[in-house]
């Protein structure tokens, strides 16, 4: 089934709360009512039509159903009554489980995991995207190889005496999704050898990458296109963006980054989806700046960072300690007066935290700004001086990769101050070695010649 197929289907969305989570025991990090509330914003991400949603408290789990008997009776009347096609559990469920509600119910059921890559689907435009959707649909899809389908009852395993009907039909699938996952697999390990290249190229004329992440309907691309002047497909949706999308961006200084826009997290996402979106989530891992972007207005922002802290947690990223990671407070423009200022004296002295409003770009001048300073920390100072007439393609060069906060001409020479980074240090170096160039302060501030003051050694340039 595909999306196409069950666009615009009604829908009944239930939230079954776990006996565990209904004793205290261990309490949800979200409370239901929100729960609810996301699983029916996940149902419309793809424009199905939710006729009817429910929190459902459980005393036990049955291991067959998921739900007791008396659930499933009343959601089954609601099925009839509202002629629903399909029924969305906003739990996992087990090949069994799915097979058995779908039998009691007569309608379609599907799991979180399941409309998640539904949405997924829906979503991805490019060559990656598409092989990572196919491939993490094809693993989930493996383990629901149950005996479930009629067409099945004509095969018959072993000498048709303990074999089950179905079983060699069920065996030549799971073969043939084997052999297509391995392609997959083999097709998505060249993606990655591209990324690298890629990753590789911009070294070489290298831009700091800054990767956008954070809970799905943030205001990630809404930034991402305030930032850049892009029009990245942004809307209230969850799952708005799928595929990674990569802009220029300017920077105070006039320095250059790169934007990168990713997909966006939620609670509970499965783990197998964070494996097969893992090239995608490579630009998080490689990149010089991190902005977690959160909808502060969101009534469970904090629980909805635990989450996003969760995901990156795989990726070996700490949004607590990792001195890259960036908190983009979003969503300025819904709070009242008060409430900004009251939030803007929370974070008033705090390192790397930042509130703004990606619709009416309040606050972001603090954070290009502070980007720009944390960028800047690893940055030399040199000094050089130019035949503006015989060394032009170096005074380019320096303009295009530094910042040129200094500039004294004189006839055919110029004397230039500029800040760039170690890497741009090393190769302006060996790429203009006949240029006259002497670095004045190193990265940390401490003076690069012993004996000399730096004015002294600024003279000297």
């Amino acid at each position: 089934m595909t999306a196409q197929d069950i666009e615009t289907e009604k829908v009944i969305v239930v939230h079954p709360v776990m006996p565990q989570q209904a004793k205290g025991q261990h309490v949800s990090l979200t409370d239901p009512e929100e729960c609810l509330a996301e699983a029916v914003g996940l149902a419309r991400a793809i424009h199905l039509d939710v006729v009817y949603s429910d929190i459902v408290t459980l005393s036990r789990i049955v291991p067959a159903t998921l739900l007791g008997g008396g659930v499933i009776d009343r959601l089954k009347a609601v099925v009839e009554e509202e002629d629903a096609y399909l029924v969305y559990i906003d739990h996992p469920l087990t090949p069994v489980q799915q097979r058995n509600l779908e039998r009691k119910l007569d309608a379609k059921v599907i799991d979180r995991t399941g409309l998640i890559l539904e949405i997924f689907g829906a979503r991805a435009r490019t060559k990656e995207g598409k092989l990572q959707v196919e491939l993490a649909a094809l693993d989930f899809q493996r383990s629901r190889l149950v005996r479930s389908w009629t067409h099945l009852e004509r095969q018959r395993g072993g000498f048709g005496f303990t074999g089950g009907p179905g079983e060699t039909q069920i065996e030549i699938d799971r073969r043939l999704i084997g052999e297509r996952m391995t392609k997959l697999k083999a097709e998505l390990e060249q993606v990655k050898k591209n990324r690298r290249l890629q990753r590789s190229s911009r070294g070489r004329v290298p831009f700091p990458v800054a990767a956008l992440v954070g809970y799905t309907n943030a205001g990630k691309s809404t930034l991402f296109n305030a930032f850049t002047g892009a029009e990245v497909f942004a809307k209230d949706l969850l799952f708005a963006t799928l595929d990674p999308t990569m802009r220029a961006c300017e920077l105070p200084s006039g320095k250059k980054i790169i934007l990168s826009d990713t997909v966006g997290f939620i609670s509970n996402l499965p783990t197998h989806l964070v494996a097969a979106f893992r090239a995608t989530l490579e630009e998080v891992e490689n990149a010089d700046i991190i902005l977690y972007v959160r909808d502060v207005t969101h009534p469970n922002a904090e629980s909805e960072r635990e989450s996003v802290k969760t995901v990156l947690a795989e990726l070996d990223i700490d949004i607590d300690t990792d001195e890259r990671v960036f908190e983009v407070l979003n969503k300025l423009d819904l709070m009242t007066a008060e409430d900004r200022e009251r939030l803007r004296k929370s974070i008033r002295g705090a390192e790397r935290v930042f509130a703004l409003s990606a619709v009416t770009k309040e606050g972001f001048s603090a954070l290009l700004s502070g980007m720009d300073h944390f960028l800047a920390r690893n940055e030399q100072h040199i000094g050089v001086k130019i035949d503006t007439v015989t060394d032009s393609e170096a005074m380019a060069w320096l303009y295009r990769h530094g910042y040129v906060y200094e500039r004294k001409d004189k006839e055919n020479i110029s004397r230039l101050k500029i800040r760039l980074s170690e890497k741009n240090v090393n190769r302006f170096l060996k790429q203009f070695a006949d240029v006259d160039c002497r670095v004045l302060v190193t990265k940390n501030g401490t003076n690069t010649h012993k004996g000399e003051t730096e004015d002294e050694r600024i003279a000297k340039s």
